[in-house]
This record gives C-alpha cells, structure tokens and sequence, in this order.
C-alpha cells in the first residue's frame, strides 16, 4: 500500500470536512476497502475513520421502527435483543454476515456506502422499505441504491442511520458461496407499512432489485404456496463459475418462499 493520512475525528462535522480532501475516503469497518487497498485497487491519500464518533452507535427501538447507527457492527446488530424481538430477520440476516471478524469489525454503513452486489444489508434495507439517513438528508431505500458499487450518497455526504419500519412478517434466506459467504442469490421478503416487498442480491448484473412479480403473488397470498410455479427472468442476471444467470433465477422463488416459511 502506498502512504496515505489517518484521521481520527470525534465528531460527525469533523467527519464531513475531512471526507471533501481530495482523494479521501471514509473507513467505518474496513473489510472491503483494506483489502482493496492491500491489492491496490484503491489508493486514497487519506482515511478518515469514524470508529470515534458516538453518534454513529447505537440501536433504538420504538413502537414503528427500528433504528441502527451507521457505526453499529453486524455483531451488535445480530446479538441485540430489541433487534430480535422486533425484526427478527434482521437480526439473522445480521448474523449470517461473512465470518466472526467481518461480524465484529464490519458497520452497517458501511456495508450500504460500499453497496457490493453480493452484500446482505442491502437486501435488507430494499426488502424492508427502510430510509438510509446521512448527515445532509434522508433517502428512501428505493432512491439510495443506483448500480453496482454505487449510490445517491454525495461528496463528503456520511450516513448517520437507518431507520427500519417493523414489518407485520418479514423473513431473510441465503444461498452463500462458500469460501467468501457472500450471497450467490439472498431474499429478503416483508410485509408492513411499506407493504409487500422481495429484494434480491447476489443475483442482479446491477446489484440488488426488487422481484416486483414475486411481490404481486405475495401479496394476494403471503404464503410459500402463492410463489408455487412462479419465474424470475435470468435476463440482467449474473452469470460465473460460481452458478450462471439460470441457475440463480431458479434459486429466487425458491428462496423466497423459504423466506416467506
């Protein structure tokens, strides 16, 4: 790796004048962009690290949302009880998440600001209608992720939080690559106030999507038995050595109605 400053701010505007530097970049967990660097294919000449700032922390739970500071760990998240009681799909989407050290060092913000196409957090907040919250705004779930690797978010522009709404019924399914357990194909399916939702990652060509003809079945008939004979398209999908673009539009319904229970 070449040289590059660390900055260690305690306060989110500290944060956000140190991220405008030109060629800055934010590290929360760092599990995607060390070992980026380490290959060099990311080179910033600073990093600014948000693990100081209190205000990134923390999980609080009322009686219609759930919300997750950007700095919270996919371990804190899965071990938190409130988190369990009220979306409990989050809580094991949480602790499905890679491995014990991506679990402990790797943030919710993160894994959203990142946005790799095989992600889970991003399923998540598309399958739940959440709202990502950053320190300029507040961006609704559907508006936030636009392509692989990328998102709304701005120039020097940090996420603080996101806010889940709790959903009546909500479940979350996997099919990992074994070596990276990164998602192959992950559904996530709710039914609540944003209503009927089925977000998929791991599969899209342009990151994670919502199965809009998968969500019109559920909610006739939230059950496994309404995705019986249901297709998803294999056009726009991925295709690798890992499993080809058929073989993961086969997996969806499949695991959406393993979701769904």
């Amino acid at each position: 790796m070449q040289a590059f400053a660390y900055q260690t701010p305690t306060t989110l505007a500290d944060a956000a004048r140190a991220a405008k530097a030109e060629d800055a970049r934010l590290l929360a967990g760092g599990q995607s962009l060390l070992p980026s660097m380490k290959l060099g294919l990311a080179a910033p000449s600073a990093l600014v690290d948000l693990a100081a700032i209190a205000e990134l922390k923390g999980i609080t739970v009322d009686a219609t949302q759930v919300t997750i500071g950007a700095a919270t760990t996919h371990a804190e998240v899965a071990a938190s009880a409130a988190v369990q009681k009220a979306i409990p799909a989050l809580a094991d989407l949480a602790g499905r998440i890679g491995d014990r050290q991506v679990r402990h060092r790797g943030t919710l913000g993160g894994s959203l600001a990142n946005n790799d196409p095989a992600a889970c957090y991003p399923a998540a907040v598309l399958g739940l209608g959440a709202t990502v919250v950053t320190n300029l705004r507040r961006i609704a779930a559907d508006d936030f992720f636009l392509g692989v690797y990328t998102t709304a978010l701005g120039e020097g522009e940090i996420i603080t939080a996101v806010s889940f709404p709790i959903p009546a019924k909500a479940g979350w399914q996997k099919f990992k690559q074994p070596a990276s357990r990164f998602s192959l194909v992950g559904v996530f399916v709710s039914q609540g106030p944003a209503g009927t939702r089925v977000a998929v990652t791991g599969a899209g060509s342009n990151g994670v999507f919502r199965a809009t003809g998968l969500e019109a079945a559920l909610a006739k008939a939230w059950s496994a038995a309404a995705l019986q004979g249901a297709t998803v398209g294999a056009d726009g999908l991925n295709g690798d050595l890992h499993a080809s673009a058929a073989y993961r539009a086969a997996l969806i319904p499949v695991l959406a109605a393993r979701a769904v229970g």
